[in-house]
């Protein structure tokens, strides 16, 4: 039985990907783990947000740059307000899809993508 899926993004610099994703994004640290205390890369680390988590690695071995994650969300225009206010470039949207779906789409340093998505049917 799976349980849950949480992705994994390959970012290059891991301060970059903290600052980028913990004080522009709003997701929290979890955990750390890098080869030791003197290096800040490679290293693996985990973000969550609103019970959401992502895995981050700078390890060589893990992913390549330029994956997508699609968090699934109930607001996606208050996100787009906050994230504006944190200076975090919007890549995209917001934007109602043709398919149901509201979107906006953010790129980390690596051109991870982030697509956040609401379900228009739904009530905000």
């Amino acid at each position: 039985m799976i349980k849950l899926a949480v992705p994994l993004l390959h970012v290059s610099v891991a301060k970059a990907a903290i600052d980028f994703y913990c004080h522009r994004l709003g997701f929290r640290l979890e955990f750390v783990h890098g080869i030791d205390d003197a290096h800040s890369d490679p290293c693996y680390m985990g973000i969550s947000r609103d019970g959401v988590w992502i895995n981050l690695s700078s390890f060589s071995g893990d992913g390549v740059a330029g994956g997508v994650a699609n968090p699934m969300v109930d607001d996606v225009d208050a996100l787009h307000a906050e994230f504006v206010a944190n200076d975090v470039p919007i890549d995209s949207g917001p934007v109602d899809q043709t398919w149901g779906s509201r979107e906006m789409y953010v790129k980390d340093a690596d051109r991870n993508c982030l697509r956040f998505i609401a379900d228009r049917q739904s009530p905000a």
